[in-house]
């Protein structure tokens, strides 16, 4: 019995202490701010669609086989006969109350099993391009910074400047017209092959990880190559200051005195650009998407806004102001656990 209670006690203590806590409370701010952001950002984009001439009816007026009748009922049942006011007021209340985006006019299905289906592969793609990014540009920034004005350093800087220099869609065009040379080398268009429920697991995940390499690398190019600058000038800035100076009197091994004195400190820049960085690549989905047919966010977002399909739309829109907020979130947590000294409430 005494055991018990001792557990219970000190189980009410650890909880007691997590929610008093300073990343508790942080997220918990973010959160709410978050709300208000989500808000403000949906009601601007409902008006910004809702500017647009004609609505997803116009283009059905020209089909003579649909009844003005049907058009009629089309309206009242999508609740566009009602004013932009009561539109945006009862999808949101629809939200809250049901977590229902409402039916797609065009898909005549839930907004939210499409989003369900759409969401997992954009993440896949910009997590996968994240990843790559990262395991690159580090370290070819770090031996640019160690190798300060020699061949490497200026053979790498013009790599950067070129990676930089390429739009997003001219890379991802000539890697289409690279993938038709090659062809049938490089898959391109989906993210699976016909055959792919008759795989076993680990095949499933080769074929999806071949699918994905030239999108990939369509969205990594450009990240990589400014990531790239970016390390090797916060760490050439380290480099130079007088404790690393001091650490190279005390005659430490030069390993020593780059990857863990100055390497720790020039990486907090670097994990504050973590969030900037999800959202770029969010951003540039949506164009390698296009070019390479593959099945997620951004280009339900673009049909979407080409059909003029209201709550499909705005629910794209949402859901892509919620990844970006996750990942700044996700990034502040990263720099508090990479250098306990910072304070949360300062990177407000």
């Amino acid at each position: 019995m005494t055991a018990t209670r001792v557990s219970f006690e000190s189980g009410r203590d650890w909880l007691i202490r997590f929610v008093t806590s300073e990343t508790f409370i942080y997220v918990i701010k973010r959160l709410l701010q978050a709300l208000l952001t989500l808000f403000l950002a949906s009601a601007l984009s409902f008006i910004i669609i809702q500017l647009a001439p004609g609505d997803y009816l116009d283009t059905l007026k020209q089909n003579p086989k649909i009844s003005r009748q049907r058009l009629d009922d089309l309206r009242t049942q999508f609740g566009l006969d009602k004013s932009w006011f009561e539109q945006f007021f009862l999808w949101l209340w629809r939200i809250l109350t049901k977590g229902d985006f409402g039916q797609s006019f065009v898909y005549q299905r839930s907004v939210s099993s499409l989003l369900w289906e759409r969401v997992p592969a954009t993440l896949v793609l910009a997590i996968s391009s994240l990843i790559m990014t990262w395991a690159i540009a580090i370290p070819l920034g770090i031996v640019a910074a160690v190798k300060q004005n020699r061949a490497t350093d200026k053979i790498l800087q013009v790599i950067s400047y070129a990676g930089q220099g390429f739009p997003s869609f001219v890379t991802a065009l000539l890697l289409l017209i690279f993938a038709q040379i090659t062809a049938p080398l490089f898959p391109v268009g989906g993210m699976t092959d016909i055959n792919h429920d008759e795989l076993n697991w680990f095949g499933k995940i080769l074929d999806i990880g071949w699918h994905m390499l030239l999108p990939t690398i369509a969205l990594s190019i450009t990240s990589f190559a400014g990531l790239q600058r970016i390390t090797r000038g916060e760490l050439l800035d380290v480099l130079r200051q007088d404790y690393i100076q001091t650490a190279r009197a005390k005659g430490l091994p030069e390993n020593r005195v780059i990857y863990v004195h100055a390497l720790r400190n020039a990486i907090n820049p670097l994990i504050t650009l973590l969030g900037f960085e999800l959202a770029s690549l969010l951003n540039g989905a949506f164009i390698a998407e296009f070019f390479f047919n593959w099945p997620g966010l951004g280009r339900l977002t673009l049909q979407a806004l080409q059909n003029q399909d209201l709550y499909l739309l705005m629910a794209s829109l949402v859901m892509g102001a919620v990844l970006l907020i996750i990942g700044n979130l996700v990034a502040d947590l990263l720099l508090k656990a990479a250098d306990p000294r910072i304070k949360l409430e300062d990177l407000n």
